[in-house]
């Protein structure tokens, strides 16, 4: 069993624009991604606006906080990407719509483009200010991702040369 990053799971409950938003999330020192999504109470398992919109903040968010806390460089040579900064997440995300558009019968993708802005604004003010009080769980949380990214980039480039020597 792998154990917490830390104990403590951030948790965001924000009605704006009335939609409401609930977000949940925890690191650990895995190497899954671990994304639960709902809306209106049903799990939309394929994702929608919802999750794309979580996913597009905690990256920017994230990547944010790090360089203006001088963690990583304010160059293009270190780029975290969001399945870097997602590595070991564990999430819930809920939103509560007045009108839900799901595309499909079973209800399984949120389609509202609304709900994406939403979020997006919900996860950047919350875990901006609390990454600004919580330091030292900010900085863990960016030490994972720059050797995740460190990880995929020598797996890249082993990639390439070992493609470039069987040519």
């Amino acid at each position: 069993k792998k154990t917490p990053m830390y104990d403590e799971v951030i948790y965001f409950e924000k009605e704006k624009e009335g939609v409401v938003v609930e977000v949940a999330f925890q690191h650990s020192d895995s190497y899954n991604e671990t994304l639960f999504s709902f809306a209106n109470n049903i799990n939309t398992i394929e994702g929608g606006t919802h999750l794309s919109g979580f996913r597009t903040a905690l990256t920017r968010t994230v990547n944010a906080y790090a360089k203006a806390n001088k963690i990583i460089k304010d160059d293009k040579t270190m780029s975290m990407g969001g399945d870097d900064i997602r590595e070991g997440l564990t999430a819930v995300i809920s939103v509560k719509v007045p009108e839900p558009q799901f595309e499909g019968q079973t209800k399984t993708k949120l389609g509202n483009g609304e709900v994406d802005g939403i979020v997006q604004q919900v996860i950047n003010e919350n875990l901006g200010n609390f990454l600004e009080e919580n330091p030292a769980v900010g900085r863990r949380m960016i030490e994972k991702a720059v050797l995740a990214a460190t990880a995929r980039e020598a797996a890249r480039k082993a990639r390439d040369l070992t493609r470039r020597k069987g040519a």
